[in-house]
């Protein structure tokens, strides 16, 4: 009788022990899958072509600031990166138009009238820009901003640095294929336009 007692109590507290594990595991296993489904949620999957590559989503204020930048920088770029052809020029203009508002096509429209664009054509110039820095105030909405860039014009005869500094406001929008991250610039003035260099051939 003793062995058989002594034995039921090593079968149940082994049984127990078996329990007690199995309820280890299975609560360590679902843990895991949980926090392996919520890492797998968190992630997007970018699709070009082919190719695919894997991103992490995140809260869009811990990046507004960048996104911000990069946005004035593209209109910078687009609407002052001109080739002498009119397509080039008309594809440009047109790209810088979508990430702003009325302000920016109110300058495209007096330097057309002005004769800028056919003076690019006819004298074989092109024009680059280098956007220095951009300064934006992501605190409150909409988001002023400074940008610093140079001007480049190259022409067969010489070439011309400009300094310019534009300012404006930046408002959040609907994301589009036009326009991907979600901005526009508003009230676009120009407020330093000078030059700097210039070097004959």
């Amino acid at each position: 009788m003793k062995n058989l007692e002594t034995a039921f109590q090593h079968v149940r507290g082994f049984t127990i022990a078996i329990v007690a594990c199995a309820f280890i595991a299975v609560s360590f296993m679902a843990w895991q899958v949980k926090s392996e489904s919520i890492a797998l949620q968190s992630k997007i999957y970018i699709v070009s072509g082919h190719t695919a590559w894997s991103a992490i989503a995140a809260d869009k204020s811990e990046y507004l600031p960048m996104l911000a930048r990069g946005h004035i920088r593209a209109f910078h770029e687009a609407f002052f990166t001109l080739d002498p052809d009119e397509k080039v020029i008309r594809q440009n203009l047109t790209r810088a138009l979508y990430l702003a508002d009325g302000s920016a096509k109110r300058v495209y429209d007096s330097l057309s009238l002005s004769g800028y664009y056919s003076g690019i054509i006819a004298g074989n110039i092109s024009q680059r820009i280098n956007v220095d820095s951009v300064q934006v105030d992501t605190r409150n909405a909409p988001y002023h901003f400074r940008c610093y860039a140079t001007l480049h014009l190259v022409r067969s005869t010489s070439d011309v640095s400009q300094s310019l500094i534009t300012e404006g406001d930046l408002r959040e929008v609907s994301q589009s294929d036009n326009n991907l991250l979600g901005f526009l610039i508003e009230n676009w003035t120009t407020i330093e336009n000078k030059v700097l260099t210039v070097s004959n051939h």
